[in-house]
């Protein structure tokens, strides 16, 4: 069987906010499977532990630690930069940091909401806009990979500031894989809901040990699963997804029907 059009080998991949969770699970697998990568966060000992780690175990590829706040412009230029200067140009963008908090909507300040508006959305709008410059300049295209959230698709009480942003991202997501489409960049986004990452555990006492991959009827995935679907839209394997917000969340919530 040829998997070829699965391949990221030789790829130069950037992912921000990959210290913990659903970014360093998706580093080890593109690392592992034969990419160049770049750790971000804006903790440079955090980075350089897990770009450690990943070359520790001899992969495939090979990781670097560049440290970034996506929200400062010098900043994620100044990581594109180190990229190319590194690796020579840039294949994928994925664009997964993010924060939150948990509170309802009278009770988030304006220094409160504009914080995580800041971080969720306009980072994701510099790291698209520097990538997507970068990548039209080696005029070969490329793949942005956005993170969005169930959050921001449907309401989210008490994350209203936190699924606002994701929405917008979900919409810059699409009209910008129109933009760029012209300069073969194909743009998509993953939206997903509740995952077995380091914050969820310290928020809901779940961890990953107590999720099984193979269990179908779930609500918890883990991030190695979100990593798989990452990995499928840098690679030819997703050519004709283009603009599309992939939900992962498990199991549905459906209305049952009533008993009569």
């Amino acid at each position: 069987m040829n998997v070829e059009q699965f391949s990221v080998a030789d790829q130069t991949v950037v992912i921000t906010g990959s210290s913990q969770g659903i970014g360093e699970a998706t580093a080890r697998r593109f690392a592992e499977d034969g990419a160049n990568v770049v750790v971000s966060s804006r903790d440079q000992e955090k980075v350089d532990a897990v770009a450690d780690a990943i070359n520790e175990d001899d992969p495939e590829g090979r990781a670097i630690a560049v440290a970034c706040d996506v929200r400062e412009r010098d900043a994620v230029e100044a990581l594109v930069e180190a990229t190319v200067e590194e690796f020579g140009g840039l294949d994928t963008m994925v664009n997964n940091a993010g924060a939150s908090f948990m509170t309802g909507f009278d009770d988030i300040s304006e220094n409160g909401w504009k914080t995580i508006v800041d971080i969720n959305l306009h980072g994701t709008y510099h790291c698209c806009q520097v990538a997507g410059q970068q990548m039209q300049e080696q005029d070969d295209g490329g793949s942005i990979v956005n993170f969005a959230s169930v959050a921001g698709l449907e309401g989210s009480p008490y994350m209203s500031h936190y699924g606002s942003a994701k929405a917008a991202v979900v919409n810059l997501t699409k009209t910008l894989a129109f933009e760029y489409a012209d300069h073969d960049i194909r743009v998509n986004c993953v939206a997903p809901g509740f995952v077995a990452t380091p914050g969820v555990e310290s928020q809901m006492g779940v961890s990953a040990e107590n999720v099984e991959r193979d269990t179908v009827k779930r609500r918890m995935g883990l991030s190695e699963e979100i990593s798989d679907i990452v990995q499928f839209l840098a690679t030819p394997a997703s050519s004709y997804i283009v603009g599309e917000t992939i939900r992962a969340a498990g199991v549905p919530d459906i209305m049952e029907s009533p008993e009569v």
